[in-house]
């Protein structure tokens, strides 16, 4: 849809426009992309035991690969901005929203991203550098909106799953998104269609998503609490150890 396509191209020129903010302060680059690798670290932490699950594990996989980690997505995102129209026309509307619902989330990740690279003194980032940066920054409505995209994409993908003749219908746009320059969005929207399809419902993973990100954004608040001398200790508890 027209509306999807927009959306998608203004996500991705905050996107954009963050990448050449770090691109020109010495140093930011090399810190965001840390910050980034501890972020997948963290994520592994936290779902350890889905990402061991066989009926969750290919999802939690899934979210890790995609939303997370220091993977360079520039050209990727380059070739979806300059054919984001072309979103519209060549998807399904169901699969045009999540694609506006993923760029929405990478567009504020990275606007987080940067502000908290921002935050650190150089590209080590230990657990207490996490914590102090991300109290650095603050914004915690964005945090909140953050999680309620994350959680968006995952009802999305399960959602789609049920439309009768979708995967068919995307497995016909193979020829048609490479031949637009769509072939990565391509690859990702089929295997989230897969992957969440093989679940069998996403209930008990997005609750186990909620409760666990926002127990550790709550956790990363409070760290270090006057009130609460034992505050620090359930933050470091929420993140993995210096390696």
């Amino acid at each position: 849809m027209a509306g999807s396509a927009a959306e998608l191209a203004r996500h991705l020129a905050v996107v954009d426009a963050e990448r050449q903010r770090r691109a020109a302060q010495p140093g930011l680059p090399e810190r965001v992309n840390a910050l980034k690798a501890f972020q997948q670290r963290r994520f592994s932490h936290t779902y350890t035991d889905l990402l061991a699950s066989p009926r969750y594990g290919a999802a939690a996989r899934y979210f890790l690969d995609e939303l997370y980690g220091p993977t360079d997505f520039t050209q990727r995102d380059a070739q979806f901005a300059r054919i984001a129209p072309a979103v519209a026309r060549l998807f399904p509307a169901e699969v045009a929203e999540t694609v506006a619902i993923l760029g929405e989330l990478h567009a504020l990740s990275e606007t987080l991203d940067t502000a908290m690279g921002l935050q650190l003194a150089d590209d080590r980032v230990t657990p207490a550098d996490y914590i102090a940066a991300w109290q650095g920054v603050g914004r915690a409505a964005d945090r909140e909106q953050q999680i309620g995209l994350t959680l968006r994409i995952a009802s999305h993908l399960d959602r789609i799953t049920r439309v009768p003749l979708l995967r068919n219908a995307l497995r016909l746009m193979r020829g048609p998104a490479r031949a637009a320059g769509l072939g990565e969005l391509q690859r990702s929207l089929e295997s989230g269609f897969d992957t969440f399809r093989a679940m069998k419902g996403v209930d008990e993973f997005v609750a186990l998503i909620s409760a666990r990100e926002r127990k550790l954004a709550a956790a990363l608040f409070a760290a270090g609490s006057a009130d609460d001398a034992s505050s620090m200790g359930r933050a470091l508890a929420e993140l993995p150890p210096v390696v």
